[in-house]
């Protein structure tokens, strides 16, 4: 019965290992420093920044430009842009839907100078119904679903900067 019990609790486990299953570990920079060139007030490079830095890997994260040159690569901010689109109206031509959307636009470049990454536009977008009874409360949604729009973005930027091969 012990051994039954002992076999059930290891086939679950042996499945899981068995099908490549693996925490997200500390990534790997195929770079020891980073230089992140964005405009002072945004928002995603201070997010990126300490994501990057909280990361665990001993990356060296710069965002003052007299630290550019001493960088081993360059990461350009090159447009972080908000939209909020009216996607749904009723018959008095009152907004029920908006659509938001976080657009950036990124390019990542050696200290020579030549590209790791071209310039590449990454999109995030949700769905929000909207009502004028409520229109405080869904500002406040809207702030949140902007942030978490930002955060996905910054994720997916980690692992595209974790991708590249020296």
């Amino acid at each position: 019965m012990h051994r039954r019990r002992l076999l059930g609790a290891l086939v679950p486990l042996l499945a899981v290992a068995g099908c490549g299953f693996r925490l997200r570990g500390v990534p790997d920079f195929a770079f020891d420093s980073l230089h992140i060139a964005a405009p002072a007030g945004s928002g995603l490079a201070r997010e990126l920044q300490r994501t990057l830095e909280g990361a665990g890997s001993p990356l060296r994260i710069t965002r003052d430009t007299g630290a550019q040159p001493g960088a081993q690569a360059t990461l350009d901010l090159l447009a972080e842009q908000r939209e909020r689109v009216v996607v749904g109206q009723n018959v008095a031509g009152q907004v029920r839907e908006l659509q938001l959307r976080l657009r950036i636009r990124f390019r990542l470049r050696r200290a020579d100078g030549t590209e790791w990454i071209p310039e590449t536009e990454l999109l995030q977008q949700r769905d929000i119904s909207y009502t004028e009874t409520a229109a405080l409360s869904k500002e406040a949604e809207e702030a949140l679903l902007f942030r978490n729009m930002q955060t996905d973005l910054v994720q997916q930027l980690t692992r595209r900067l974790a991708a590249i091969k020296p």
